[in-house]
């Protein structure tokens, strides 16, 4: 595992392309987000989703899972999005927020027969640069915790998943509230499924 050192407001050109390289061939990284730490892969290879739900123990069949994308017309590829979800999206993002949305078939066959997938575009430029780079979305799942030091720490994540992920990008502290779920697959009535970072604005 390598720990790479890397700001939003100074993202290393070398490390970058390194987490590019890794995740392209299937690697999986811990990176952070504008709420908690998260871990991701390449959401359209089928192997490196299957290693990140056996590290979480998440039956991908029975756990709404969600992607990170660049901006919103990345996220149209994957996801159905109309007019009313798409003017919510543009008011509150980039932000702490998951959108679910209607899934597009454009998703590996680990989300086939799902009808919704859950869209991130966080106001942190790292994870968004990775995005773009990739030119595909992050699948995303926040790590696991059982202390704040564990959530906040570079160091400490990088202890607990020392010989599960490939890469940590070292962004600063991280944060311990999860991001506010909001259902708006039937946009012209969104529910807020989890209250968590952030005010959204309905």
């Amino acid at each position: 595992m390598t720990i790479l050192p890397m700001y939003p407001t100074s993202i290393n050109e070398k490390y970058m392309e390194l987490v590019i390289n890794t995740l392209r061939d299937g690697g999986i990284i811990i990176y952070p987000t504008d709420s908690l730490y998260a871990i991701g892969c390449n959401a359209l290879n089928n192997q490196a989703i299957e290693r990140i739900c056996r590290i979480k123990g998440i039956n991908p069949a029975k756990t709404n899972l969600s992607i990170i994308c660049h901006d919103i017309s990345q996220s149209a590829e994957y996801a159905r999005i109309d007019n009313r979800a798409f003017r919510i999206m543009k008011d509150n993002l980039p932000g702490p927020f998951t959108f679910l949305l209607p899934a597009s078939t454009t998703l590996p066959k680990v989300f086939k027969g799902r009808k919704t997938v859950g869209v991130r575009i966080p106001d942190n430029a790292i994870a968004r640069e990775i995005a773009m780079r990739m030119d595909s979305p992050l699948l995303t799942t926040s790590i696991q915790w059982d202390t704040e030091d564990e959530a906040i720490n570079p160091e400490s994540i990088a202890m607990r998943y020392s010989d599960t992920v490939d890469i940590v990008i070292d962004g600063g502290e991280g944060g311990t509230e999860p991001s506010t779920v909001i259902d708006i697959t039937d946009s012209s009535n969104p529910e807020i499924i989890r209250q968590g970072l952030g005010e959204i604005e309905l």
